[in-house]
């Protein structure tokens, strides 16, 4: 963390009045659920964006990244307003949406912020669908937060950081990311209700039952601001309107057959069936961890990936090479992790299996032609927390 001081004493010439980190995280179980008001299971990870901030009363946000190329972007927070781009000066910085988001969306909530100095360095993998973007976010809030004494608690944190990256930077995401790098603990997952926000915090010591983890990082690049994403979320609102519901949370799994049969439109039908089933396997996870049974949630995982696929279409082949190597090597179970068209998959092995398992999927990916994946075990980790 004195990096990023020393390196904020650099660029602006004082020290920082603080340091503050927030994780990324991976989702075990309850994809595309968060923002039909569903059930997720995310875990924070050991990554972190970190960020050296200092307050500022003269209108002057200054932002700088260690991981993007170019100099420090000064835009005024008077005159920020969404699109990024095209109203606050942030054209040609596309990571400055997210901090400078978050001062918008805080600004626009009626919270006195008067500016500051950000520098920011990530261990998070861009791109790989484990929550780059909500851990910038994240990290913003809460020194900003802190910084101009706001007083607002990690779910209220959470909500602002979603609403600057649907308003701000244009990306119709659910809470889960948000809350899971600001609320989650060590040790646990985040069972997460994105209806109410409420949640309970589930132990998840899998090595102690001699189990593990692993992420698989395809090194493949999604940009869920492309319209793909945009137009799930669409689809599934179309299917809660069609069938006289809220949100897809409302409809029922004993009855999703039933539900079905009233949808005309097939791709739609196929959205709601993954939404309607993911919550209920968030549901069968959770029973089984209470249970202490770990081992086979594994299954549940592969069944998840299967709908991902199939009814939501958001896999691509190196996720689907990822999970299809990993459980022929001896997984328990594998799935896609996050918005999909790339990113990571995560598996779960036993852990005197997870060196074979893990070779397995190198293994296959260069006998496809494919990137070495980049694989780590999944350690759930604490939330955003000042450091310094």
């Amino acid at each position: 963390m004195s990096t990023v001081a020393a390196e904020f004493g650099a660029l602006y010439g004082a020290a920082p009045d603080g340091v503050w980190a927030a994780p990324g995280r991976v989702n075990l179980i309850g994809e595309y659920t968060d923002f039909n008001e569903g059930l997720v299971l995310p875990l924070a990870l050991p990554h972190t964006a970190v960020a050296a901030v200092s307050r500022r009363d003269d209108g002057v946000l200054r932002l700088h990244s260690a991981d993007v190329d170019g100099g420090v972007v000064q835009l005024d927070v008077a005159t920020l307003e969404p699109p990024a781009a095209a109203a606050s000066g942030a054209s040609g910085h596309g990571w400055a949406a997210y901090p400078a988001g978050v001062v918008w969306a805080l600004r626009a909530a009626g919270h006195p912020v008067t500016g500051a100095d950000i520098h920011l360095a990530s261990t998070v993998p861009s791109g790989a669908g484990l929550s780059s973007s909500a851990a910038l976010e994240v990290v913003t809030a809460l020194a900003l937060n802190d910084l101009f004494g706001l007083g607002l608690s990690r779910p209220e944190l959470a909500l602002l950081a979603q609403r600057a990256e649907n308003a701000f930077v244009g990306v119709p995401c659910g809470v889960m990311d948000q809350m899971a790098s600001a609320c989650a603990t060590e040790g646990h997952a985040l069972y997460l209700d994105t209806r109410d926000l409420s949640y309970r915090q589930v132990p998840f010591d899998l090595a102690a039952r001699g189990l593990c983890l692993l992420v698989v990082d395809t090194r493949v690049k999604h940009a869920l601001g492309d319209g793909a994403y945009a137009e799930r979320r669409a689809g599934c609102e179309a299917g809660a309107r069609a069938l006289g519901v809220r949100a897809l949370r409302d409809v029922s799994a004993a009855h999703l057959s039933d539900s079905l049969a009233r949808l005309g439109d097939e791709t739609i039908r196929r959205y709601v069936r993954h939404v309607v089933s993911d919550d209920a396997r968030v549901e069968r996870v959770i029973a089984l961890l209470d249970a202490g049974d770990p081992h086979a949630v594994g299954a549940l995982l592969t069944e998840g990936h299967v709908s991902l696929r199939d009814d939501l279409r958001v896999s691509c082949p190196e996720l689907d090479l990822a999970v299809e190597a990993a459980n022929a090597a001896g997984a328990l179970g594998a799935r896609m992790t996050g918005g999909g068209f790339g990113g990571s998959a995560v598996v779960l092995v036993a852990a005197d299996t997870a060196d074979a398992v893990a070779a397995a999927v190198v293994k296959a990916f260069a006998e496809a032609g494919h990137t070495a994946p980049g694989i780590f075990p999944a350690v759930p980790s604490a939330g955003a927390r000042r450091v310094a």
